[in-house]
């Protein structure tokens, strides 16, 4: 459809403020729309009025809607992705304030962890290393506290400016001890129902960040990449004795081969795994590199991924050094478990395990999906391989280190370990020195070490060059495949043994499961797929974090580790530390000041929760023990998944808002979908294990903010948007509307600043437009709305029709608001305002308006106008809060209506007797029919202006004619159309095309397409008139019947000469383009009024002002001005229309299809 035109009302607009007309009570009029300072405006008048405490205030005692925000670290600016995400939450929050609802909205602030503690040490210029060396573990602390507030302020600013309410006077603060207290009450929790264990087992390690990483942290969106790593495929030289004996039938020396993706793990070999049910080829053949014939042992299933069949005939004497094709001779054939306990050389013996190793064991993990079938063991780099080598006793290659720890062959900062590194004593027993120090201090991923980049040798190139000379290496190449890497450092993980704390997440796996299908997801893919795939996958959570700032785990152990006290609040840690005292074990309590049960902030600030202070206590155990704090840090995750209680210093304050269920679960919780596996998991994991609840009720997952081109922004590819900058420029209305219609929530969005642009001119430009009009001929009438209402049955159609849409669209959007679906609303909304209100109730009333007394009729134009902005105001509020206040304002404080703040009010509920759905079924065809056909003159650049002769219309049933005849006039007017013709038979007017439309057909009748195709092209006129008619067509296909619908075909009318043809659904119009001369003058007579109009408004003229009229002649025009002299006259206030030879003074030329004339005006 056109958009609303407003170039005559303009004219009456521009005309009427320069009247001067004054009054008592106006509608606030403007020269201009600028969002970006109603955005300041409304701003300051929230501010001065308190509104969003007000909005509060007036629920308190209602009913509550909980709401959970989820804590951003202030340590980093807000970027245009977060401006999306709480647009999300601010929307529904709104939304169920004018239902009624008490929303309290408390901010908070994620203070720990990885992000913080990475920005600081890149401040301060040091790594972990230098902490507790150059800087003190309490400097460093402070430093921490310090820097994660820096931006607190931006991210104020941001939240005000962008109009997102949330309390953000008294946020919940994650290094606040009163928040920790809660952290420790619920790890006791956990530990007291068993759900707290220590265990060493390999995990994901970060040496760039110095930490373990739970598997969820490994999990962020965009962890695992695609990367290219060299490669190896290992010789292992098998032991000749009893077991293998019967290997050596064919060859003196026979090998193993082994693949591996990480060439720095051989070191550490310590077995090889075979397939149970897997069958092993030996093979004679050559080694490519050295030459040598080479014996060796791989899967059957492998033996084409290395060997080349057209080498199938060569003899293996035939082979010569330098030869492409290598010769080759399978030999014999074995099962997995025969070459089980087989023993082989160490492949680089550098250092000697302290137990049993170097032998062939069976692993049921072993596939044939790639390299050989048999695969290297290193027990200290592999989950999976310390399973099957526990099993299988054999021993893991560890060293021990100068402080007398067992440690694996690489250090936590990724290097293998140094010589001075290592106890003497191992170094002299276990490790062969001459061998390994060309290799000791080795980064094993260049990612580590701060003076290589991607382009130096790595360790994995320079270990398969050695295997290579050393005759050890079948087969090394590049190779890509998926890795991870750390969510904040950005470089590659290695797996590592850990001493670790974890959660037994397991042990609620079918209940966490269970729970989640209660949760309305959106969207629901996510629940079910990336969230519900993650649940049943689950592995135990890895509490432990090796960091300084964070929360301290509250666990004491004595130094046997046989005795363990969890402690679970500061009373408790007070009473342990007099009872440390009085056993003679601590001089003094540090928390002496500290006043148990005075829940004050003061009083909290008297103590410190973080380390090194809870280090330095030391408790006593139950048989007189010294117990000692377990170093680690908890995850920073657990901090955030707990803040439905800590935020409330749940047991010890507010016990009942989470015991009685008032403040939890939340009925609605929204992040981005990188929290599918962080915050989401870890509310999700602790509310099912402390309290077996959900912790969220509804949950909008939002997809990534991506540039106009579907790249990741980011200041390094200089593809970021300011969110300052575009609200500065913009508003935020149109930013929030353009974020929230532009695709749903969960679907990337491509973020491009020309469809915030086109939101402002489209939508907002609309409904300023739209209330501009209004405002001016209110003011001009006086009206403000202190008549009686004009009984809706006494209203005209028309109004009525958009009374109808308008009751119709507050039950859609209210459904959409209800079911989290904020774009379907917005969208709704929209369309509401552009192609309904403003395009034709607006467009076609506007003459109601204009001039003459106030009547039944124009009031009822203005309080129906009225009603339709003040309800777009309230239902557009949640999602654009500054203009839709600004507009609810302007026209309450004429009207008086309401006396309170848009966002003060109660949410619009419909009134289904206003609904007449067939008089908006048959408004919607005028509009649509309407659209057709101005398509249709648009395709041979036929003007409106043009009157045409006639419209055919093919009627489908009786219902249709009725409804038809009901809005003839409208679409006449609409389309400047003389006459519409129905026509109930198209045969011999109409030719129409029939085909099939797969995408509809596939699922429903797959199999049959052939045959429908065929059966559909068959279709005659009459068949396709008839299908049309009915809305269903049935084909016979064999013995079957199979039920077609409109949607399973596209019908298309051809054109007819003088005539063109448009169809649109079960619609077609036939408009007859032949322009007869009494229509091509009548046409003229309407492209000069259209000429005379504009000359009026650049004259200054008031709408009121007679002229005299002065025509230039021309021999194409003249017979159009006798013959049209009094309609011209009516419809430009002219008194006399006359014909004139020459151009006087203030004429002014004009062109009509290409005829040059000109046209005189003067004020009578």
């Amino acid at each position: 459809m056109v958009y609303l035109q407003l170039d005559f009302l303009n004219v009456q607009i521009s005309n009427i403020l320069k009247s001067g007309i004054t009054m008592d009570k106006k509608f606030q009029e403007y020269k201009g729309l600028d969002l970006s300072q109603v955005n300041k405006d409304v701003l300051k008048e929230w501010e001065s009025n308190n509104t969003f405490e007000q909005s509060l205030k007036n629920r308190e005692g209602h009913p509550s809607f909980v709401f959970f925000e989820g804590p951003p670290s202030a340590n980093g600016m807000p970027g245009i992705h977060h401006v999306m995400a709480r647009t999300i939450k601010d929307i529904i929050c709104r939304y169920k304030t004018l239902q009624g609802f008490l929303v309290e909205r408390k901010a908070g602030w994620d203070t720990h962890g990885l992000p913080v503690e990475l920005g600081v040490e890149k401040k301060l210029g040091i790594t972990k290393e230098n902490i507790g060396k150059t800087i003190s573990v309490a400097d460093y602390n402070k430093e921490c506290r310090s820097d994660v507030m820096k931006f607190t302020r931006e991210w104020e600013d941001l939240t005000n400016k962008m109009g997102y309410w949330v309390d953000m006077s008294n946020p919940y603060i994650t290094y606040d001890n009163r928040y920790i207290e809660t952290l420790w009450y619920l790890l006791k929790q956990l530990y007291e129902k068993g759900f707290l264990y220590k265990g060493y087992t390999i995990q994901p390690y970060s040496p760039a960040a110095g930490t373990g990483l739970s598997t969820h942290e490994l999990n962020q969106p965009g962890c695992y990449r695609d990367v290219k790593d060299t490669t190896c495929v290992a010789l292992f030289k098998v032991i000749r004795d009893e077991k293998s004996e019967k290997l050596f039938a064919f060859s003196d020396e026979v090998y193993f081969t082994a693949w591996t993706t990480t060439p720095w793990t051989l070191p550490s070999n310590t077995a090889l795994a075979v397939g149970p049910n897997i069958t092993y080829l030996e093979v004679k053949t050559y080694n490519p590199y050295t030459f040598r014939p080479v014996t060796i042992i791989m899967a059957k299933d492998r033996f084409s991924a290395y060997f080349n069949k057209k080498a199938e005939g060569i003899a293996l004497e035939d082979y010569k050094e330098g030869d492409k094709l290598i010769p080759y001779q399978i030999v014999a054939e074995y099962k997995g478990p025969e070459l089980e306990g087989m023993r082989y050389e160490q492949l680089l013996p550098w250092m000697q395990p302290m137990g049993d190793a170097f032998r062939v064991i069976l692993g049921d993990y072993v596939t044939t999906e790639d390299g050989t079938g048999i695969v290297h063991i290193a027990p200290t780099f592999g989950a999976d391989d310390d399973r099957v080598a526990k099993m299988a006793g054999i021993a893991p290659l560890q060293l021990i280190d100068k402080e007398g720890s067992k440690q694996p062959m690489v250090d936590k900062r990724g290097r293998l370990f140094r010589i001075e590194d290592i106890d003497p004593e191992y170094l002299k027993n276990h490790v062969n020195t001459d061998l390994y120090s060309e290799f000791a201090g080795r980064f094993v991923k260049n990612a580590y070490d701060p003076n290589l980049t991607e382009n130096d040798t790595t360790l994995d190139i320079d270990l398969s060059i050695l295997l290579k000379r050393e005759n050890k290496a079948f087969k090394v190449e590049k190779h890509e495949h998926n890795y991870p890497h750390c969510w904040r450092t950005d470089k590659p993980v290695l797996y590592y043994p850990l001493d670790s704390w974890f959660i037994k997440t397991t042990a609620v796996r079918d209940r966490m499961i269970e729970l989640n299908k209660t949760i309305n997801w959106k969207p629901a893919s996510t629940g079910e797929g990336r969230f519900g795939k993650w649940l049943e996958n689950l592995v135990d959570w890895n509490l432990s974090r090796s960091r300084y700032w964070g929360t301290p785990l509250p666990i004491w152990v004595s130094e046997d580790g046989t005795e363990k006290k969890c402690i679970g609040s500061v009373k408790e840690l007070v009473e342990e530390i007099e009872k440390a005292i009085q056993a003679g074990i601590m001089k003094e309590n540090p928390f002496k000041d500290f006043k148990v049960g005075d829940y004050s902030k003061e009083n909290y600030e008297k103590i410190d929760l973080h380390r090194p202070y809870v280090d330095d206590i030391i408790l006593v155990s139950p048989t007189g023990q010294p117990m000692y704090r377990e170093k680690d840090l908890i995850d920073v995750w657990f901090d955030s998944g707990a803040m439905p209680y800590a935020q409330v210093h749940y047991p010890f304050e507010n016990k009942e808002l989470i015991d009685n269920r008032i403040h939890f679960p939340a009925d609605f919780i929204a992040e981005g979908v990188d929290q599918t596996r962080g915050w989401f998991f870890t509310l999700h994991a602790i509310a099912t294990m402390v309290f077996d609840s959900v912790a969220f009720k509804n949950i909008i997952s939002n997809g990534l903010v991506l540039d106009a081109k579907g790249n990741k922004m980011s200041k390094r590819l200089g593809n970021a948007v300011d969110p300052f900058d575009t609200i500065e420029k913009q508003g935020s209305d149109p930013l929030r509307w353009y974020m929230i219609t532009n695709s749903q929530p969960w679907d990337n969005l491509k973020f491009d600043i020309a469809g915030v642009e086109e939101v402002k001119r489209k939508f907002f430009g609309t409904l300023y437009n739209t209330y501009s009009f209004f405002a001016l001929y209110a003011n001009i009438d006086k009206f403000t709305y202190a008549e009686a209402e004009v009984p809706f049955n006494e209203r005209p159609e028309i109004d009525r029709w958009i009374l109808s849409l308008l009751n119709s669209l507050i039950k859609e959007v209210t459904e959409a608001y209800e079911k989290y679906e904020p774009t379907r609303a917005g969208r709704a909304i929209q369309d509401f305002v552009i192609e309904n209100l403003s395009n034709w109730y607006v467009r076609l009333s506007r003459k109601r308006y204009w001039g003459g007394e106030q009547t039944t009729d124009k009031l009822s134009a203005y309080q129906t106008l009225y009603t339709c902005l003040e309800t777009v105001a309230i239902l557009s509020s949640p999602i654009a809060p500054f203009y839709m206040d600004r507009l609810f304002t302007d026209l309450n404080k004429v009207t008086g209506r309401y006396t309170t703040d848009v966002h003060l009010v109660d949410f619009p509920v419909a009134d289904d007797s206003m609904i007449d759905k067939q008089l908006e079924e048959r408004m919607n065809m005028a509009q649509q029919i309407s659209s057709m056909v101005l398509g249709l003159r648009r395709k041979v650049q036929i003007r409106v202006r043009q009157p045409l002769s006639k419209l055919l219309i093919p009627i489908l049933n009786d219902e249709m004619t009725a409804q038809l005849d009901a809005v003839k006039n409208i679409i006449l007017s609409e389309v400047n159309v003389k006459e519409i013709e129905y026509i109930t038979a198209t045969a011999g007017i109409l030719v129409k095309k029939i085909k099939p439309n797969f995408k509809t057909l596939g699922p429903k009748y797959g199999k049959y397409m052939k045959q429908i195709s065929a059966l559909v092209a068959e279709m005659n006129q009459n068949d396709i008139y008839n299908f049309e008619k009915q809305g269903t067509y049935s084909l016979e296909v064999g013995t079957e019947t199979l039920e077609l619908t409109l949607e399973d075909v596209e019908i298309l009318s051809e054109d007819i000469p003088g005539w063109l043809v448009a169809n649109e659904g079960r619609l077609t119009v036939a408009l007859d383009i032949n322009i007869t001369k009494e229509l091509r003058e009548e046409g003229i007579a309407r492209e000069l009024i259209n000429r005379i109009q504009n000359l009026r408004k650049e004259s200054d003229f008031n709408v009121t002002n007679k002229i005299d009229l002065y025509i230039g002649k021309h021999k194409e025009i003249n017979e159009a001005v006798e013959n049209f002299k009094a309609y011209i006259a009516s419809q430009v206030l002219a008194e006399n229309v006359t014909l004139i030879d020459k151009a006087e003074d203030g004429a002014q030329p004009i062109e009509i299809d290409d005829i040059q004339t000109f046209i005189k005006i003067q004020k009578m």
